[in-house]
């Protein structure tokens, strides 16, 4: 079973990232801050840092099938709403060993950028359709004491590079 041990360090992911997304000729801005964990810590540290906020869901269907679904960080998806949208049996979240094993980093440091680790096409991408609006975009780059803020065009761009080719939808909300 993978486990954060068998993980390059921080600064081997992210200079991985920087060097694909500088290859694309993407443009892209990353912050430092204090390591964070939740929605919620991420939302109390980062002041005035402009752009569409998100959250990041590892899951797993009941077939074993496996999704990245990203989102912006105030929507409260329905999950149940979600699984009948895509035609996917019943989702939970996916184990963090699965998580190192398939996207190569750790719980906290979900991001779409970690597709690029999903070289086996394992992982099924969704974005929200409405935070597609927001521009810039910030995500973790593949570590969660930073954020990377890049343009919804260049997300994609760069997500169809890792040879994923994501379903951007409306995503149900809980009542």
């Amino acid at each position: 079973m993978a486990s954060e041990a068998d993980l390059p360090s921080a600064d081997e992911r992210e200079a991985a990232l920087v060097a694909r997304l500088e290859a694309l000729g993407i443009a892209f801005v990353t912050h430092t801050h204090a390591p964070v964990f939740t929605v919620e810590e991420a939302a109390a540290l980062r002041g005035n840092l402009p752009g569409g906020h998100t959250k990041n869901l590892f899951l797993k269907d009941k077939r074993d099938a496996l999704w990245l679904v990203v989102a912006r960080e105030d929507l409260r998806l329905d999950l149940n709403g979600l699984s009948k949208q895509l035609g996917s049996p019943r989702f939970s979240f996916g184990p963090a060993e699965l998580l190192i094993e398939t996207l190569g980093i750790a719980p906290g440091s979900v991001t779409p950028f970690s597709l690029m680790n999903d070289t086996e096409g394992k992982v099924r991408c969704v974005l929200d359709a409405g935070m597609m609006a927001f521009d810039p975009l910030n995500f973790h780059p593949l570590r969660n004491d930073r954020t990377t803020a890049l343009s919804p065009d260049n997300l994609v761009r760069f997500i169809r590079d890792t040879g994923h080719e994501p379903l951007i939808a409306a995503l149900p909300e809980r009542a």
